[in-house]
């Protein structure tokens, strides 16, 4: 995704006019310290208009009365403003998103084979349509039929084509995208209107955004310090009566919204919308807001080996035959079980043989074995009768014992001495007999344990997912950094440690992409499913990352944290704002009458009138100053949860008690020349 500004002006001029907009009293219900805020600007509209018209000044006089009416008007105004500005910059890309839904034409295939070109809003779930090089996607589905190079960097930004095939965990493609290369039959896998697209264009505008838990039990929170404000400000008025001072209907409001967290409450969604908006960015789409923050509050983070720990794309380094079994027999048979494997080990192992020992080999009328979870292994089985498998060391053992025969003492001690080094040793049988075995080597990510000492530090456990056998597991496990990691890992193991990991009062987080990982990513709390992976996967999950980076859940973690702390900083920061708001109305209004109360003044107000003045003006300025820290975000820094709290109650809660004090005199300074 395009980044953009901050405030650009399209989006300023979008979000003024929904300022006003939001104004209608029942948008303003979803916001009760709003609203309440919303009642106390009618009554001073009234009071205003009553002074104007009678000529009684006992409720203060006109210009008094409208000036609080105005800037409890504009307060309002700078709330709906944060609101508003945070849903522009999400409708903004929404646009760009917009244009690529366009009815674009798709060549429907017929059940006797030709084809026929309708409009891709005609297509319903399970139709099968036709593309070739030039073609535009015209909307989400599976490849069924051939391989293509694709161009996704109208939905991704990346401007390097991507290879999309039929079969395997990398079928998937998403309507708007274009075809470069070669030709693919596709299957539809949404209605019309629930595409991928059609979703993120409805979460990026905010149109099915809802609270998430912890934002309703904040709002909830903040109604109840509401209501209490309510009840202080109610119970001064006979305090005043006795003491013979006169409060007018424009101190008891001003006094009420300056107490009430209106600095949280205008900021609140702001927050919400900007954190799904920065996961946006990150390219990742988040299917509510709640995934967002539950990514702040994860515990357990499970990451798949390849391509996240590792490079990936193991290559074979090594040929190792069994006693009695000649060297060019084991290459031979190793390249005839790899010559079908498109995978990279499988073309690394026919690199490895050579041009020599694979000229003369031939598959032709063999069946081919793919590779399953439940199998581990791989395959071929020839015309004349010779059954080829390769696989994990396990999988191969019992194989080989089903049928009688015992893994070789010397095969046993090299798989464990290529684990131990951290390769993945590949047993490779024929006929059920094992004839030898195979190392696979794979690199650590260069940085990536200092990015899990990161995560550590932020109170997350890693947990390495392999198919790898336990001795190569904890040599890579050691070697990343990682707290755990799942040897053999079937989508059963997968499902079972999220299980006992979330039983134990922990979220997960986890990454897949294909569809044995939408199980597991269902039960995770936080599953981030690739954008490159099969349907399943993306609807399984409650995020997809447009990137395809395995290590974007780290990053998610990181947003999810931010989100969380920007809404804990800005609360700390609105009460702490109310401490010395207080000083500065309470002391004002009853110094006259009660001198004592003078000592309390700490600001040294020049009178009652400018105190509350310049206490309501300092309280409708402070939102929009936070607006940008609401739309960027707190800066986060993995310094544990207690640290932490250290230094936002340092930072905003004292800073929130002394910036007030600060503003509200210098604001009296400047508005007592007019009195």
């Amino acid at each position: 995704m395009s980044s953009t500004s901050l405030f650009q002006r399209d989006q300023f001029r979008e979000a003024l006019i929904q300022s006003f907009m939001k104004l209608a009293p029942r948008t303003m219900l979803r916001n009760p310290v709003m609203f309440t805020v919303e009642i106390g600007t009618a009554i001073m509209l009234l009071v205003t208009l009553y002074s104007a018209f009678s000529g009684d000044d006992s409720q203060g006089s006109f210009g008094y009365n409208a000036v609080v009416f105005l800037i409890l008007f504009i307060t309002l105004l700078f709330a709906n403003f944060a609101e508003a500005i945070a849903e522009a910059r999400g409708k903004a890309q929404a646009a760009s998103l917009r244009k690529l839904r366009e009815d674009t034409p798709a060549k429907l295939k017929l059940a006797d084979g030709s084809l026929k070109t309708i409009r891709s809003s005609e297509l319903r779930k399970g139709d099968a349509f036709y593309c070739e090089a030039g073609d535009t996607i015209p909307t989400d589905g599976e490849i069924i039929q051939g391989l293509a190079s694709i161009d996704e960097s109208a939905i991704t930004g990346e401007s390097a084509p991507v290879i999309r095939e039929a079969g395997g965990d990398r079928s998937s493609v998403t309507g708007g995208t274009r075809v470069l290369s070669d030709r693919i039959t596709v299957q539809v896998t949404s209605e019309p209107g629930t595409s991928f697209l059609d979703r993120m264009i409805a979460l990026v505008e905010g149109a099915s955004r809802q609270k998430t838990p912890n934002e309703i039990a904040l709002t909830i929170l903040l109604a109840g310090f509401t209501l209490v404000f309510l009840i202080v400000c109610v119970t001064l008025k006979p305090f005043a009566d006795q003491a013979n001072t006169v409060i007018t209907i424009a101190s008891f409001i001003s006094l009420f919204v300056c107490l009430i967290p209106t600095t949280i409450g205008g900021l609140l969604s702001a927050i919400g919308i900007a954190g799904m908006d920065r996961a946006l960015r990150a390219n990742v789409i988040t299917k509510s807001g709640r995934a967002v923050e539950t990514a702040g509050d994860v515990d357990v983070l499970l990451l798949d080996k390849t391509g996240t720990i590792t490079i990936g794309n193991r290559k074979a380094t090594a040929f190792f035959p069994a006693p009695g079994v000649a060297r060019e027999r084991f290459i031979s048979a190793s390249a005839l079980g790899s010559l079908a494997d498109e995978t990279p080990e499988g073309k690394s192992i026919v690199e490895l043989a050579g041009a020599d020992a694979v000229k003369g080999l031939s598959i032709a009328g063999a069946e081919l074995i793919t590779f399953t979870a439940e199998t581990r292994s791989s395959g071929v089985d020839l015309p004349d009768g010779r059954r080829i498998r390769k696989g994990a060391q396990d999988a191969m053992r019992k194989l080989a014992e089903r049928s009688g025969h015992q893994m070789p003492m010397e095969v046993d001690e090299v798989v464990k001495r290529i684990s131990s080094n951290g390769g993945t040793p590949l047993v490779v049988t024929e006929n059920e007999q094992v004839i030898g075995c195979i190392e696979l080597q794979d690199i650590i990510k260069p940085g990536i344990s200092e990015r899990f000492e990161r995560l550590r530090k932020m109170g997350v456990k890693t947990v390495m997912v392999t198919g790898d056998n336990p001795l190569t597991a904890k040599f890579i496990a050691e070697k990343a950094g990682v707290d755990d990691y799942i040897a053999e890992a079937t989508p059963e193991d997968k499902m079972a440690y999220i299980k006992k990991e979330q039983q134990s009062g922990r979220l997960v987080a986890m990454m897949g992409d294909g569809t044995n990982d939408a199980p597991a990513l269902a039960q995770a709390d936080v599953g981030v499913a690739m954008n490159s992976g099969t349907a399943a996967a993306k609807e399984a999950g409650n995020m997809v990352d447009l990137d395809n980076d395995p290590t974007k859940l780290i990053e998610v973690v990181e947003i999810g944290k931010q989100l969380l702390m920007t809404r804990g900083t800005l609360t700390t920061f609105s009460i702490a704002n109310d401490v010395a708001k207080y000083f500065a109305i309470v002391p004002a209004l009853f110094m006259v009458s009660i001198p004592a109360l003078g000592a309390l003044n700490i600001m040294n107000l020049q009178s009652a009138e400018s105190a509350i003045l310049s206490a309501v003006i300092f309280n409708a300025i402070i939102i929009p100053m936070l607006i940008p820290l609401a739309l960027k975000g707190v800066t986060y820094r993995p310094i544990g949860a207690s640290a932490i709290l250290r230094r936002n109650l340092l930072i905003y809660g004292l800073g929130g008690v002394i910036v007030p004090f600060i503003g509200i005199k210098l604001i009296d300074m400047l508005i007592t020349p007019f009195f």
